[in-house]
């Protein structure tokens, strides 16, 4: 009866390549799906003789599904502007939680949920390298990314600032006024007059004071000389040679006490040096006026939206123009993918044949990067699909076929008995 179970056999293995098959045509459209392939091989063989030179005759006994792989290759990222969508490219998984374990997605379609966090349509917590104070730490353990949405970001005092500015070298007596505005610890702006006064061939004094109304006429404005060479360089600062070696002057100190808000005493740092060790402040021939100003302090900010680098970090953007970095999308590869469990809902779980996964960032270890604002497609070729269906469809029938045969074969040998 061997020949009805060999055919079955060949039933069996083509049912499950045209399931295989089935189920990528209904994953088409699935963000990163993968799809996969049915390997076949031979059963075991019955000797049934040999040949007058001693070559065995042996005769199968069908066939067998030997693999179902995975095609791990990229799908095509789809642009859909919205921030929580993040589409990998390259080698690597998204990291997920389940509570008690891990996962591993390629499904980037995530959500945020009542408290922030980066969860996946089912729940499931992104989980990425935490940050503190903006920077990344990639040496700590795993954690959920939560976004602050809804959240306040502290205002912070300034603690330096710097002036780049020209001072006219032709004047005789010339007093110039310029403004910077300066951030208190409660977010409170100042704006604070430095008031540049010729004092000679050269020289120059200096004045930086808060307006009366700000420290109810107690703080004492801060007061100092410079001098400059014969290039318009900046020479010395209060009798000291100015630059940014040993003994040298690069910044001076700046502090007003008494503020009207209650804030906390401003005390700062003054940056005389920009790139390279070069003086922000000359003194040539040319109108006296400031090019930039730039200082570290900000008034608070309410959250407004956040954005995912190609790399990962999840930056926050608040209404006080600040972006901080509260975290980073971690990424992991294993070194054998056909091992990996599907666990469905574009989840795989890692096996002893997968081996363990190796968590890194975007770019690190062979580990892709990812867009923001976009899905991975399906890799799903429709036209290599209806080719392997046609196929497997054909070997089903041919297997029907020998059945059929076999029947009227026996029904045949049947009637030679009777």
């Amino acid at each position: 009866m061997a020949s009805f179970f060999i055919p079955l056999t060949g039933l069996s293995a083509q049912s499950t390549s045209l399931n295989t098959i089935a189920n990528d045509l209904a994953n088409m459209s699935t963000t990163g799906f993968k799809s996969q392939a049915v390997n076949f091989s031979d059963l075991f063989y019955q000797q049934i003789g040999a040949t007058g030179a001693g070559d065995p005759i042996q005769q199968g006994a069908g066939t067998q599904v030997a693999s179902i792989t995975t095609d791990f290759s990229n799908g095509t990222p789809n642009p859909t502007g919205v921030n929580t969508d993040v589409a990998l490219q390259g080698n690597g998984f998204f990291v997920v939680s389940h509570g008690t374990g891990q996962f591993l997605t390629r499904a980037g379609h995530f959500n945020t949920d009542s408290t922030g966090n980066l969860i996946t349509p089912s729940g499931l917590n992104v989980l990425g390298y935490p940050a503190v104070n903006g920077a990344v730490n990639t040496a700590a353990p795993l954690a959920p990314i939560t976004i602050p949405i809804g959240q306040v970001l502290a205002p912070k005092a300034t603690a330096s600032f710097d002036m780049s500015a020209n001072l006219n070298s032709s004047g005789a007596g010339a007093v110039f006024p310029a403004t910077i505005d300066l951030f208190d610890s409660l977010g409170q702006m100042h704006t604070a007059s430095v008031t540049y006064t010729q004092t000679g061939v050269n020289a120059w004094g200096y004045s930086i004071a808060l307006p009366a109304a700000d420290t109810g006429g107690v703080s004492t404005p801060v007061n100092g000389t410079m001098t400059f060479d014969a290039t318009g360089n900046l020479s010395t600062v209060n009798g000291t040679a100015a630059g940014t070696g040993a003994a040298q002057v690069s910044s001076i100190p700046v502090a007003f006490t008494g503020l009207t808000d209650q804030a906390n005493n401003l005390n700062m740092t003054w940056n005389l040096m920009g790139a390279a060790g070069k003086p922000t402040i000359t003194q040539v021939d040319a109108t006296s006026a400031v090019t930039a100003t730039t200082q570290n302090g900000f008034a608070s900010g309410q959250y407004q939206d956040f954005s995912i680098g190609s790399d990962g970090t999840v930056t926050v953007t608040f209404s006080n123009q600040q972006k901080l970095n509260v975290g980073q999308i971690a990424l992991a590869n294993v070194a054998n993918k056909q091992g990996l469990r599907d666990m469905g809902s574009g989840n795989y779980d890692t096996t002893l044949s997968s081996g363990t996964a190796a968590i890194g960032t975007s770019g690190s270890a062979g580990l892709g990067t990812m867009q923001n604002g976009a899905l991975e497609g399906s890799n799903v070729n429709i036209s290599g699909e209806f080719s392997a269906l046609i196929i497997a469809q054909r070997a089903f029938e041919a297997n029907s076929k020998t059945i059929t045969t076999f029947d009227t074969i026996t029904q045949e040998t049947i009637q030679m008995i009777h």
